[in-house]
């Protein structure tokens, strides 16, 4: 008997340290070294500690990559910036110069940005409608850019697929 629990225990604590590894592919700066990626059985998930959220993606991403960029807010009548802020694009592993697929962009905002954008102190791009939140924590809103897929480039139809199943979670 004795045996037999040493021989459980053992096995459960193998298991339990050698039995998990990480998925994915993070390209990301080394200063950026905050994000790290996990595997669930049937998705990828995007973690992003610095702004405290996460993105689950098809296992057909596994090997994504993050590219880090900026958006810009302009003044109502104007072309003079007056809130910037940064965007982070989850990259399909497929992707390459030859062969630009849709990248998944998310805005990320302050509290206080966020709520001059819907005052209409300040608007993004051309289109006659704003970003599109996909979620907020307590202290930035995540969302969409308006018009990200406008040339509907190839993968669109997946990326939107992704967006529809609310994949973005956050810790409130």
């Amino acid at each position: 008997m004795k045996k037999t629990f040493l021989l459980a225990f053992i096995i459960l604590l193998g298991v339990s340290l050698f039995g998990c590894k990480n998925v994915g592919n993070d390209t990301q700066q080394p200063q950026q070294n905050d994000v790290s990626n996990e595997a669930a059985a049937d998705s990828i998930v995007y973690r992003n500690t610095q702004y405290d959220f996460s993105f689950s993606l098809p296992v057909t991403w596994k090997d994504y990559s993050i590219v880090t960029d900026k958006w810009e807010g302009l003044a109502i009548g104007s072309s003079e910036i007056v809130e910037t802020g940064p965007m982070i694009s989850i990259r399909h592993p497929q992707w390459n110069p030859e062969n630009r697929r849709q990248d998944i962009p998310i805005m990320i905002f302050t509290l206080d940005q966020w709520s001059s954008l819907q005052q209409g102190k300040f608007h993004i791009g051309a289109a006659p409608v704003g970003p599109k939140e996909l979620g907020r924590n307590t202290g930035y809103v995540f969302a969409l850019p308006a018009r990200y897929n406008f040339a509907f480039p190839p993968g669109y139809e997946e990326v939107e697929k992704i967006i529809e199943s609310n994949p973005l979670q956050t810790n409130k």
